[in-house]
């Protein structure tokens, strides 16, 4: 099994900043790619920003220039980050993190987290 946790969402004005943090544990032998999803009220969830384990980068056109994704690919932490910048009102959606990979039994795997709320609001 492979859990993946979010945290860092929260309340922010328009024009600020957040770091949201994606952590995935249990029973990895690999994580190929990372991505940020956001969902808003009565909208369908949206790829926000992905990476993958050789660093290849791509995110939606709304969050381009604004948004930067990464990824710890140190021993032990397989973390990843979404550095949100010149936040919008529009921005304001749960934030969901996604893992995908083999299990150390050696079959694929894709988890979501429970999410984070970001609201942006003045």
């Amino acid at each position: 099994q492979v859990q993946v946790v979010e945290s860092g969402g929260g309340l922010v004005q328009p024009g600020g900043s957040l770091r949201l943090s994606c952590t995935a544990s249990g029973s990895i032998f690999s994580i190929n790619a990372m991505g940020w999803y956001r969902q808003a009220p009565g909208k369908q969830r949206e790829l926000v920003a992905s990476v993958t384990n050789r660093g290849i980068t791509d995110y939606a056109d709304s969050v381009k220039g604004r948004f930067t994704i990464s990824r710890d690919n140190a021993k032990s932490k397989n973390t990843m980050y979404l550095q949100m910048n010149s936040l919008k009102p529009e921005d304001t959606a749960v934030y969901f993190c996604n893992a995908e990979g083999m299990t150390m039994a050696l079959t694929s795997y894709g988890s979501w987290g429970q999410g984070t709320q970001v609201t942006v609001s003045s």
